[in-house]
C-alpha cells in the first residue's frame, strides 16, 4: 500500500499539485487496504508530495480501521462534525489560494467539489481519475493470486448451480442453494447480483432471477462472481437442460466460436487494442448471422470493483497492457427466445494470456432423469 501511495505522490509532485484527495471505496481500499461502503457519508483518503496521507473516515468505522493494517495517519469523525473544516485547519500550511487538488472526478459529487474549493480556498481542481486508472490496470503478483482464486470459485459455483437444478426449480432456488453452498466455503459477499434465467428468460442480458420454472429444454443461464479477498471474479455459462433445439444449438456454437476466437487471438498476440478484440468476437457473430442480437460490449475490466476500467469495447484503441484482467463475454440475445452468453476471466502475460476461469465451455446438456 505505501508503495501506491508512494506513486500518488511522485504524480504531484511531477504536476506541480498540492494534494489528492480519492474519495470512491474502491480506491480507498486500493492505497489503504480499507474496505468500507460509507453510504451517505464522507470516506477518503488524502495524498501530498511529501508521501505523507490520512486515511478519513466516519468514527463508527474506526475499530474496523485498526484490523485492516492501516498504520497511517487517520481523522475519524463523528455524525455530528463538519470533516470538511477539519481539512481547512489540519492542512492550512499545505494547502493555500495558489494550490491544485487532484481529485477523482467521476466520483466526488458536484456538492461536495464545490465544498472542498470553498473551504480550503483554493484555485481549482484537477482529475487524478486516469492516474489512478493507468495504476489499478496493472495488477500485482498479489492481485493475480487473489483473483485466480476468485476464479476458481466461481468455477465452483457453476458446478453448484449445475447440481440444483431439477424439473420445476425456480429461479431464485437455484440462485439460493449457490449462494449458501459458497457461504460454508467462506464466501460472504458476491461481486454482484447473482444471476440465474431459464428458458425465454436467458434472452434479458441482466435479468433478474424470478418465480420462473425449470421445464426440459430451457436453456440456463449464469453470472456469477464472488469477493475475495476485496477482489471480484466473473463467469458466465449456459447450459441446456434435456434437451437442445437446432436453433438454441447454433445460437450456442456461434457465442462459443466468438468466445474462443477472442481468446485465441489474444494468446497468439495476434491483436494489439481492446478494440480490436471486440472485432473479432463481434465479426464471428455476425457471420453467424446473429450481429444484430449481440447487445453489448465484448467485456470490462477486472479487479477491486467488478465492473472496472477499461472497457473491452469497439470504440477503445488503448492497447493491451501485461498484467491487465478482463473479461471475454460474447453473448447473443433472441427475444422471447433464447440467449447464450459465455464468459471468461483472462489475463494478460508476457507470452500472451492465461483464462482465469476453467468450467467447461463445451455445450452441456443436462439430464437429470
Amino acid at each position: 500500500m505505501d508503495n501506491r501511495i508512494d506513486r500518488i505522490a511522485k504524480w504531484l509532485h511531477q504536476n506541480e499539485l498540492q494534494a489528492a484527495f480519492l474519495t470512491s471505496s474502491a480506491n480507498v481500499f486500493y492505497l489503504t487496504g480499507f474496505s468500507c461502503d460509507p453510504h451517505e457519508r464522507l470516506l477518503g483518503v488524502w495524498v501530498f508530495p511529501d508521501n505523507s496521507s490520512v486515511l478519513v473516515c466516519p468514527l463508527l468505522e474506526i475499530e474496523r480501521v485498526k484490523e485492516s493494517g492501516w498504520h497511517g495517519e487517520v481523522y475519524a469523525y463523528r455524525d455530528e462534525e463538519n470533516p470538511w473544516l477539519w481539512f481547512k485547519n489540519k492542512f492550512a500550511n499545505n494547502v493555500t489560494k495558489e494550490s491544485k487538488v487532484a481529485i477523482e472526478v467521476d466520483h466526488l459529487t458536484y456538492g461536495r467539489s464545490l465544498m472542498l474549493k470553498e473551504i480550503l480556498e483554493i484555485s481549482s481542481l484537477v482529475s487524478i481519475d486516469e492516474q489512478i486508472r493507468a495504476m489499478r490496470i496493472h495488477k500485482t503478483n498479489e492481485e493475480i493470486e487473489i483473483l485466480r482464486n476468485a476464479a476458481k470459485l466461481a468455477d465452483q459455483a457453476i458446478q453448484y448451480g449445475v447440481d440444483a437444478l431439477s424439473v420445476g426449480c425456480t429461479e431464485l432456488d437455484v440462485k439460493n442453494v449457490i449462494e449458501k453452498r459458497l457461504q460454508t466455503s467462506g464466501i460472504t459477499k458476491m461481486a454482484f447480483e447473482t444471476m440465474v434465467l431459464f428458458g425465454e428468460r436467458t434472452a434479458l442480458p441482466h435479468g433478474v432471477p424470478g418465480d420462473r420454472k425449470l421445464k426440459a429444454g430451457d436453456l440456463v443461464l449464469f453470472d456469477l462472481g464472488v469477493v475475495l479477498d476485496g477482489y471480484c471474479s466473473d463467469i458466465t455459462r449456459t447450459v441446456a437442460f434435456e434437451s437442445i433445439t437446432d436453433i438454441q444449438k447454433e445460437i450456442y456454437e456461434a457465442v462459443l466460436l466468438a468466445n474462443r476466437n477472442a481468446i485465441k487471438a489474444l494468446q497468439e498476440k495476434q491483436v494489439d487494442t481492446f478494440g480490436q478484440v471486440d472485432h473479432i468476437a463481434r465479426s464471428t457473430i455476425e457471420k453467424a448471422g446473429y450481429g444484430s442480437y449481440f447487445t453489448h460490449r465484448l467485456g470490462h475490466g477486472l479487479g477491486i470493483e467488478a465492473h472496472e476500467y477499461p472497457s473491452v469495447s469497439s470504440d477503445n484503441e488503448q492497447s493491451i497492457p501485461i498484467g491487465s484482467v478482463f473479461t471475454i463475454e460474447p453473448g447473443v440475445y433472441v427475444p422471447e427466445s433464447a440467449g447464450v452468453r459465455i464468459e471468461d476471466m483472462v489475463l494478460i502475460t508476457d507470452e500472451g494470456c492465461e483464462v482465469l476461469t476453467t468450467y467447461p465451455k463445451e455445450l452441456l446438456v443436462i439430464a437429470k432423469g
